[in-house]
């Protein structure tokens, strides 16, 4: 899964979203989300603590659906009327964004902002490079998360740090940081 191990690439980027720290940190960002859709929901690893914690999954989609409640659709086919009305999308995209893959997560990015605030989960060191640029201006929240487990059965987590991106359809707000007398 990282850039640092010899370990065959699960296909289609399909990592399961098992360990709990990825929901719990991002929870108390969520103020005034009620709803979401899950547009990789896989096998709904990560829908399950969001209903926990009171939230409604109006919508569960995946490529390759491996859980009976999920529809089998392609995220960038996706319209505005397949979310139902929520307030968000909550997901862990496919990382690949390289030209073999299309530029898939920036593709992503660039389909689900415009239609309803989204958080992505993916590696933190992307902010950090060239290729974020044009995507970082409708960014507007960053929270760390650190590194998680992927794999079920395993208690060894990823060689990769991980974040939450909220995106959005306008651009940031840019804020600027004064400096604090000591």
């Amino acid at each position: 899964m990282g850039k640092r191990s010899n370990f065959h690439k699960v296909d289609k980027d399909m990592y399961r979203t098992i360990d709990p720290k990825a929901a719990r940190i991002l929870l108390p960002y969520l103020g005034g989300v009620r709803s979401f859709v899950e547009p990789f929901a896989g096998s709904g690893d990560l829908v399950g603590p969001f209903l926990r914690a009171g939230l409604e999954c109006k919508a569960r989609y995946d490529i390759q659906p491996r859980y009976p409640m999920v529809e089998k659709r392609n995220v960038l086919s996706i319209e505005i009327e397949d979310l139902k009305g929520a307030d968000a999308i909550i997901t862990n995209p496919p990382w690949s964004r390289d030209k073999a893959s299309g530029y898939l997560l920036h593709r992503i990015i660039d389909h689900l902002r415009v239609m309803v605030p989204t958080w992505l989960l993916f590696d933190a060191d992307w902010a950090y490079t060239g290729q974020s640029e044009p995507y970082m201006r409708y960014c507007s929240l960053i929270v760390p998360v650190g590194r998680l487990r992927w794999i079920p059965g395993t208690t060894t987590k990823g060689k990769d740090n991980c974040s939450w991106y909220f995106f959005q359809k306008e651009e940031a707000e840019i804020r600027q940081f004064e400096k604090v007398a000591a």
